[in-house]
């Protein structure tokens, strides 16, 4: 099997280093003196207290130029949603005619409508597909879906430090339990990671995106970490409000929550004192996720007829506090 990782930053690092150390033929894709370093000393990945906190190291084939690699049988793009429709064009030699792209990136996919029972059904999302570039360059036929769960971070060049978790949820977008997928996850499941097929994939990302949709551009306004955000009677009701649109829309495309706001905002106060990505962004001067995680739910608000107000307001000011940071458009 021929697995590239396009993006080999922290959560794609982690995935190359057990994919690798497995015996998964793995190219990662990444550049600059990350790049450097895992081309001279291998990947480091140092894992968590509950892995058994060990260090592993891989030496899978790292390039900054896809062409080396050829077609491949996965893409995994692991990169910023914001990042994905500039490399379309570079990604086309590992391309072949059965490769699939598994989409382990945050907020709501490129390729949602594909094939969704309805009205809406392959409709494209400006927000994170500015002009249909993934959809016309990758194509919605290629997509299998990923919920991320690991929290990890690079904490120097070819360093990757495991945080927590293991979970990676699959699934197709039709649905379908496809021979691809099963053996998308029986590899992840070889390499020591939890890999269900899910499906209902569009339910699970909903779940995942209703925390970081209302958490971090909050975060980002305010520097709190999840669990004063989720706790705190200022932050706590801005954030179910959010949260409570989003249901709306989800469910106005069919969408079912096995868990309710409360719940989920439990879980998140459980959590500690973590920061969001969008605020680590932020902190280091980094393009933020805004448009992929809060703007596509407002687009598709407005596709279904359901009003956002809070979800309005919050957009409105983390993308003027983006704007004022250099970290947005």
């Amino acid at each position: 099997m021929k697995v590239c990782v396009y993006g080999a930053g922290a959560i794609g690092g982690y995935l190359g280093v057990m994919l690798a150390r497995s015996g998964v033929d793995v190219t990662l894709v990444a550049r600059g003196a990350h790049l450097a370093a895992m081309r001279e000393n291998g990947l480091r990945l140092k894992l968590s207290a509950e892995m058994g906190g060990e260090e592993l190291v891989a030496r899978p084939r790292c390039t900054d130029d896809p062409r080396e690699a050829g077609p491949q049988d996965y893409v995994i793009i692991a990169l910023k949603a914001h990042s994905v429709p500039g490399v379309v064009d570079a990604m086309q030699p590992l391309l072949g005619p059965g490769t699939a792209v598994v989409t382990a990136v945050n907020g709501i996919p490129w390729w949602y409508f594909h094939g969704l029972d309805g009205p809406y059904r392959d409709r494209r999302l400006e927000s994170v597909d500015p002009g249909g570039r993934q959809w016309d360059g990758i194509g919605p036929g290629r997509a299998i879906g990923c919920v991320v769960y690991p929290a990890t971070e690079v904490v120097a060049p070819g360093v990757i430090e495991h945080v927590e978790g293991d979970r990676f949820t699959l699934g197709e977008p039709s649905g379908e339990k496809t021979l691809r997928v099963e053996r998308l996850s029986a590899a992840l499941i070889a390499a020591g990671l939890k890999a269900p097929v899910r499906p209902r994939i569009r339910d699970e990302i909903w779940v995942k995106l209703w925390g970081n949709l209302s958490f971090n551009p909050i975060s980002a306004l305010t520097h709190a970490t999840l669990d004063v955000i989720a706790t705190d009677p200022d932050s706590q009701p801005v954030a179910r409000a959010m949260m409570l649109e989003a249901q709306a829309i989800a469910e106005a495309l069919g969408v079912r929550f096995g868990i309710n706001v409360d719940k989920r905002i439990a879980g998140a106060a459980a959590v500690g004192a973590h920061k969001t990505s969008m605020l680590q962004d932020l902190e280091r001067g980094r393009p933020m996720e805004i448009d992929a995680l809060v703007g596509s739910v407002q687009e598709m608000g407005r596709l279904v007829g359901i009003p956002t107000p809070t979800i309005d307001t919050v957009l409105g000011l983390v993308r003027l506090r983006a704007r004022m940071a250099g970290c947005y458009g």
